[in-house]
């Protein structure tokens, strides 16, 4: 994902996101929902009936919103539960995210929802993994799953195998590939051959790009040249693959496929170019009521990604069955077949710290875009 002390008092459950405690040691009041006042600035209530769980999220800086969005939607979940065990202490990982998890260990939380970003990972988990605290992180970034971090992100690596086994399911047996120089880039065109591979089918071109300019047509045009596929996936969002769509389809039968980046991007399906592409996706039925709900509650639409922090409360809810309140998270309660369901359809944790998602197969129509191969339901 991309970069960047709230203390719960007597209304600690419920307000768990509104407020940013200031402290000598910590930043001060960040952007939020409301100013209610909190309890001293440098002691959290005692309290053993609870469980202390630590968000630690950007509340300053660039992805502010992003993080307030996050933290935003673990009090919806607290609130929609009526969940009275649990104590969420957000903190700032904008200006240090090494020092947030230093300050939510030396608060005696258990467990840390978050961080937000890749890079933040490695901090937080060398002050978090001396004090036996696992980490269940909102990035996507697959590279930092662990045994004792959780990657609850919206995997592209996923995205991409599903809509390649639905596509060879369909008879689509050669494939090409345009893919943006860098990271993203990098994941993408590995989980296209893995997946191609397993299905059976062959990858016989690639070719890459700059992000950011026309560097993408100048890739399609010379894909197109190469010839010899039926499908093409694009790892890039709307505008840069409605731009390659536009160089590479002339009337032909070729497929487009595309990421999950496409599938909060309402251009992706009024270009004409798009049409019939397909790409797969968790499930938006839960999350539009969700993002209904959270427009009615803060007055403003939530980022895509704040159904992570939904879903973070209500497996940490789940596991506190049988968690006693002071003692260590039970890490191992995190693995298991039939996983969790959320806002985002069901979702498990394998032992190496991935998470697994059931998503559907999406195609761009006139205008539309329509499910053709749902999600199940269940593992």
């Amino acid at each position: 994902m991309t970069r960047r002390v709230l203390a719960v008092g007597l209304l600690t459950v419920l307000l768990a996101a509104c407020k940013v405690v200031p402290d000598s040691g910590r930043p001060g009041p960040a952007p939020g929902p409301t100013t209610a006042p909190g309890p001293s600035e440098d002691v959290l209530p005692t309290d053993t009936a609870r469980h202390r769980v630590a968000l630690l999220v950007p509340l300053s800086g660039e992805n502010a919103a992003v993080g307030r969005s996050i933290a935003n939607a673990t009090t919806m979940a607290l609130l929609d539960t009526s969940a009275q065990n649990l104590r969420i202490t957000t903190y700032d990982t904008a200006t240090g995210a090494g020092s947030a998890a230093a300050n939510a260990i030396r608060d005696g939380n258990k467990l840390i929802l978050g961080p937000l970003l890749r890079e933040d990972v490695e901090p937080v988990l060398a002050r978090a993994r001396p004090a036996n605290v696992p980490l269940v992180s909102f990035s996507n970034d697959t590279s930092v799953a662990q045994p004792d971090v959780f990657v609850m992100g919206h995997v592209p690596e996923q995205s991409i195998a599903r809509t390649i086994a639905y596509a060879r399911a369909q008879g689509v047996r050669n494939f090409a590939a345009l893919l943006p120089n860098g990271d993203y880039g990098r994941r993408s065109g590995e989980a296209l051959t893995a997946a191609v591979q397993a299905a059976g089918g062959t990858v016989v071109a690639t070719e890459r790009f700059d992000r950011g300019n026309t560097s993408i047509v100048s890739a399609a045009e010379r894909l197109k040249a190469r010839g010899g596929f039926d499908a093409v996936l694009i790892a890039e969002g709307a505008r840069l693959s409605i731009m390659a769509a536009d160089a590479l389809k002339d009337g032909g039968a070729l497929r487009l496929l595309g990421t999950e980046l496409w599938s909060s991007e309402a251009s992706i399906a009024n270009a004409p170019a798009m049409r019939g592409a397909w790409y797969s996706s968790v499930s938006d039925t839960r999350y539009r009521q969700f993002a209904t709900s959270y427009q009615t509650r803060f007055g403003e639409q939530p980022f895509r990604v704040a159904t992570l922090g939904y879903d973070a409360v209500l497996l940490t809810l789940r596991i506190a069955r049988d968690w006693q309140p002071g003692r260590p998270f039970p890490t191992g309660q995190m693995l298991g077949d039939d996983g969790f369901l959320g806002l985002d359809g069901p979702f498990r944790f394998r032992s190496t710290g991935i998470g697994e998602r059931a998503m559907e197969v999406r195609q761009v129509g006139n205008g539309t875009v329509s499910v053709l191969d749902p999600a199940p339901t269940r593992f």
